[in-house]
């Protein structure tokens, strides 16, 4: 039976799995606070492009503040910086026994669970690619991993159904996990990579395929393993990023073969650079480096971990988003040898 799903954040990521099941015969809202955006897709539809599929939907979109009505499935995939502010506005169209999923990085369940409550939340890890390109128009670069599950490990009906719509209209690889954590501490590492890439301007696959950043890849993904094991979350790899290759007493050419994979994974996407790379040199907007890499050094901190490279990367895109560093690809060699 078709779902009737509110995509909260209609830009890259929720623009293109609402575009998707809504094709697949889905009843899909949209909410968005670019109004040109919203009034692009209320008017000519919302067109998907790229080298994986091409097509354009039509569906209602609002502004938040335009927006009427409850829904029982509501897909959340705001920036990270303004997860709070967002569940806020939307709680009032969460239906009593309804649930939010977050399409998001960063560990932004937590703070979900705090607005709506830890019952009406559901976790999720992705790993597909797409930017938002203009008004009503994203490309969807690649497909990528797509992990849900229940804050408790629990596998429940709304789980596995919201699995069946996810894999039936979007994504057919998607998976449930009874541990959502360790795919979000994966991911963790991962964006690790991520934010030091958009120090840069290569792309992502010839960033990583750098020789000699290897201990630089090495030192952040090590970090992030070890807070992760410190909190008892543990980490799972997908495309490409295996964390136990940046575990302690893992070797160099175990954290090789890994960035290989990575490389290989990111070398045929039509998504060259990062969200993050585009935020700091196309879009000119401040990350969500607070949310999400910010929050590794902190917690390790509390756990008796020192992260100085996560802490020194923090501390350059700040200066970036301030416009006191440039970018530029020696960047990352000076966050190496730091």
């Amino acid at each position: 039976m078709a779902d009737r799903i509110l995509i909260w954040g209609a830009g890259a990521i929720g623009g293109t799995a609402g575009a998707f099941l809504k094709r697949a015969g889905n009843d899909v809202t949209f909410v968005d606070v670019v109004p040109e955006h919203v009034a692009a897709i209320s008017g000519s539809g919302l067109s998907i492009t790229g080298p994986v599929e091409t097509f354009r939907i039509d569906a209602p979109a609002f502004t938040p503040e335009t927006l009427n009505g409850t829904w029982k499935h509501i897909y959340l995939a705001v920036k990270a910086q303004f997860t709070e502010q967002a569940a806020r506005a939307l709680l009032p169209h969460l239906a009593p026994d309804g649930y939010v999923v977050s399409l998001q990085n960063g560990l932004c369940e937590g703070i979900i669970a705090s607005v709506v409550g830890p019952q009406r939340v559901i976790g999720a890890f992705i790993n597909y690619g797409a930017d938002w390109i203009a008004p009503g128009d994203i490309l969807y670069g690649n497909r990528g991993a797509f992990v849900l599950g229940e804050l408790d490990g629990h596998t429940t009906p709304r789980l596995n159904a919201l699995h069946g719509t996810i894999r039936d209209g979007f994504e057919p690889d998607a998976i449930i996990t009874d541990n959502i954590q360790s795919y979000l501490w994966g991911k963790l590492g991962y964006l690790t990579l991520l934010y030091a890439q958009a120090l840069g301007q290569l792309g992502i696959a010839d960033c990583l395929a750098r020789p000699e950043l290897l201990p630089l890849w090495r030192a952040l993904c090590a970090e992030v393993h070890a807070v992760a094991a410190a909190i008892g979350a543990g980490q799972r790899g997908f495309n490409g990023f295996d964390p136990t290759a940046f575990a302690p007493g893992a070797t160099e050419a175990a954290a090789k073969r890994s960035v290989d994979a990575m490389v290989a994974f990111n070398r045929p996407n039509a998504k060259t650079h990062s969200g993050i790379w585009r935020d700091l040199a196309v879009r000119r907007r401040r990350t969500e480096v607070d949310v999400q890499i910010v929050p590794i050094a902190t917690t390790g901190a509390e756990h008796g971990v020192d992260c100085p490279k996560c802490r020194k990367l923090a501390a350059m895109i700040h200066e970036i988003e301030d416009g006191e560093r440039a970018l530029s690809d020696d960047n990352l060699l000076e966050l190496r040898d730091a």
